[in-house]
């Protein structure tokens, strides 16, 4: 059974910057991999690191955000190649949800297919909620998916999520391929019972 997302709860980590990339995300040089194992270390890995492998100031270097399983983001956030791997690096770095002001289509579909929630608020509610989490970075989030809306602070702001997609998030149905695997007696006894053409002797 594919896990079902209702209300993810968790403190968060402020990502500034508009039009952050794929390549940003995740370089290149990164995705010569057999699986996505291990991706999440490689995350946002240039800006990170300097080429000695030596931390840089960068959120997600930052010890107050250490454990953090919310990502905040701004506008057209995972735009550029339609690499999966980005998506892939976020959520094996731990993060269960991403809240911003705007998402790459390909992107926003690549998240969804691995369970990864994308959803947008406005940019005053965003605005708010980059600067409450700046200025206590354990305050603790709410996405919730049943009721549409992000809760922080004791503040609500609506949250929007396609219909179809928040659906298939909430009642765990947002990877149809798993969905096959997992119904694979079925299909096979489905299978069976199909009319073929019979081979002529």
């Amino acid at each position: 059974m594919l896990e079902k997302f209702t209300t993810i709860r968790g403190r968060a980590v402020p990502l500034r910057g508009e039009d952050i990339d794929t390549d940003r995300i995740i370089p290149a040089r990164f995705m010569k991999v057999l699986t996505f194992e291990g991706l999440g270390k490689y995350l946002f890995y240039d800006e990170r690191f300097d080429e000695t492998g030596n931390p840089k100031p960068h959120p997600l270097n930052d010890p107050r955000y250490q454990g953090a399983s919310i990502l905040l983001v701004e506008a057209g956030f995972g735009s550029g190649s339609s690499r999966e791997h980005a998506p892939q690096a976020i959520k094996r770095a731990g993060f269960r949800a991403i809240i911003g002001e705007s998402f790459a289509e390909i992107f926003f579909g690549n998240a969804t297919a691995i369970g990864l929630p994308c959803v947008t608020l406005a940019p005053e509610d965003l605005g708010v909620l980059f600067k409450a989490v700046e200025e206590k970075p354990d305050l603790e989030v709410e996405v919730d998916l049943v009721n549409k809306e992000v809760r922080f602070q004791g503040r609500t702001a609506p949250l929007f999520i396609p219909e179809e997609t928040r659906e298939a998030l909430v009642e765990g149905l947002w990877d149809p391929i798993g969905e096959l695997l997992q119904a694979g007696e079925l299909l096979d006894e489905f299978d069976r019972r199909l009319p073929y053409p019979r081979r002529s002797e």
